[in-house]
């Protein structure tokens, strides 16, 4: 669990720029965010009728409400959930739709500034969280060849089936 220190380290590396009404919800943070976590962007917005605060994170995004005295609203969506992100502008403050499955979450009151960040940051997490899935079976590839060498070598495989075992690999890097 990273430090309010660290947190707001990360936010200044993530050139957060708009947490207006939020400083309940930052300084919660630290309990909120996992260790292997890094805030990627965050912003405030209106959603359900209060100010909260909208983390990207490497994992998740995440919506925090304090409230006005004491309590705690809390939503997420894993990055792997979220099937698209929609946005609208208008002169100064602009919305973002966030579906996942068949619902969507909208947030209103996002200022025009940290809209088009915001989204980018959702999109360029989503990315990079499926990339290393992508990526393990690459990885795995030579790996993989040399086992079928192995095989091949013992008589197991005959050269044939080697050689088309091991062009079907390569074609997936």
């Amino acid at each position: 669990m990273p430090s309010l220190n660290e947190i707001k380290r990360q936010m200044k590396k993530a050139n957060v720029t708009d947490t207006f009404g939020t400083k309940k919800e930052i300084k919660f943070l630290p309990q909120v965010l996992r260790k292997d976590e890094e805030i990627k962007y965050m912003t405030s917005g209106f959603l359900d009728g209060n100010t909260w605060l909208i983390t990207c994170t490497n994992k998740r995004v995440i919506f925090l409400d304090k409230g006005m005295v004491f309590g705690l609203k809390q939503k997420e969506i894993p990055l792997e959930k979220i099937n698209s992100i929609g946005q609208k502008r208008g002169l100064i403050l602009g919305k973002i739709e966030i579906w996942h499955g068949a619902s969507k979450i909208l947030i209103e009151n996002i200022t025009k500034d940290t809209l088009q960040p915001m989204i980018d940051a959702i999109n360029t997490a989503r990315e990079q969280f499926k990339k290393p899935i992508a990526e393990s079976g690459a990885e795995n590839v030579p790996e993989q060849i040399k086992k079928l060498a192995e095989l091949k070598s013992q008589g197991i495989l005959t050269e044939q089936e080697f050689t088309k075992k091991k062009t079907e690999l390569l074609a997936k890097m």
